[in-house]
């Protein structure tokens, strides 16, 4: 991992290539498109390096506006960024997978993305629509199609130069083992919920150990209750170092070598985010050895249907 004088400016090589991830990304599930446009200008400007996107938000145009008016404002070049996107679950089927790319790549505006990702490991039923559902309300899946034969076609894209690193998302130890023993170009990054309530050790240590990027979503938990930000370790750190509670809680993401996403639509917020400084050992230990709340708010990796549970 290299750091630079700012922890914010930490990238995480990836295997096989020359640079590495902003490990400090934004993520880009914004409903509203003039909001998730502002925002996403704001961060670039910020110095946010690593765009997070996917097919399933239904916003990928907004993304290449708002990256293409930046680069035209001379906020950005494009070499400078990482862009990554996702393959949806009713686009498994290996002869699904490049046409998705290639309607991604144009709401993106963009000839290439750096990172191209399978969102979930569960195939939906192939078509058009977003969430296919059975009379029952339950996701109707694709028996049809294996995770690997999948995986297959992602490489695909890396030979044709469409992609420049691919991976996973949404999943468990057992499918990245799955996928790694048997891939041919193995994955770059797996991306999953994970934050001091969802430390996920096996799976950072598993990525570490194979040369994996380990990106994780909702670092901050979401601001679901129980809330990461008010646990007492936490903001007790806080206090001590003169930062916030996210600020601690998003360091402490960098300098256990993963990477994060955050995403909010308040400048002030966007700023904060990426205004980390490098906690001491005495509360690293703390925040791994002190904090036993263990809870996961997405139960995507259940299902594949994205979405944060409220709980009492």
């Amino acid at each position: 991992m290299h750091t630079s004088r700012a922890l914010s400016d930490t990238t995480i090589p990836l295997v096989g290539g020359k640079e590495g991830l902003p490990a400090v990304g934004f993520g880009t599930l914004i409903p509203d498109p003039a909001v998730a446009k502002s925002a996403i200008k704001v961060a670039l400007e910020t110095g946010y390096r690593h765009i997070d996107a996917a097919e399933a938000y239904r916003n990928e145009d907004v993304v290449g506006a708002a990256m293409q008016e930046s680069i035209a404002e001379g906020t950005v070049w494009r070499d400078d960024l990482f862009v990554t996107t996702k393959l949806w679950n009713n686009n498994h089927r290996p002869e699904r997978v490049k046409p998705a790319l290639e309607a991604s790549l144009r709401r993106l505006q963009l000839d290439h993305v750096d990172g191209y990702l399978i969102h979930t490991p569960y195939a939906f039923q192939p078509g058009d629509e977003q969430y296919p559902t059975g009379e029952d309300g339950k996701p109707i899946y694709d028996p049809g199609v294996t995770l690997l034969e999948t995986w297959r076609a992602m490489e695909s894209l890396v030979d044709e130069g469409k992609c420049r690193y691919i991976g996973l998302s949404d999943v468990r130890l057992d499918k990245v083992k799955e996928i790694f023993a048997a891939a041919r170009i193995k994955p770059a990054v797996v991306q999953v919920e994970c934050h001091p309530y969802l430390p996920e050790w096996d799976l950072v240590d598993y990525c570490a150990q194979h040369d994996i990027v380990f990106l994780a979503f909702a670092p901050l938990g979401h601001g679901m209750r129980p809330s990461v930000l008010n646990d007492p370790v936490i903001t007790d750190i806080a206090k001590r170092v003169g930062k916030t509670p996210a600020q601690v809680a998003l360091a402490w993401a960098l300098q256990r070598g993963t990477a994060f996403l955050t995403t909010s639509t308040n400048p002030s917020r966007i700023r904060e985010n990426f205004d980390i400084s490098n906690l001491p050992a005495d509360a690293l230990w703390e925040i791994r050895h002190a904090i036993s709340t263990r809870v996961r708010f997405n139960d995507v990796v259940e299902t594949g249907l994205p979405g944060f549970i409220p709980r009492e």
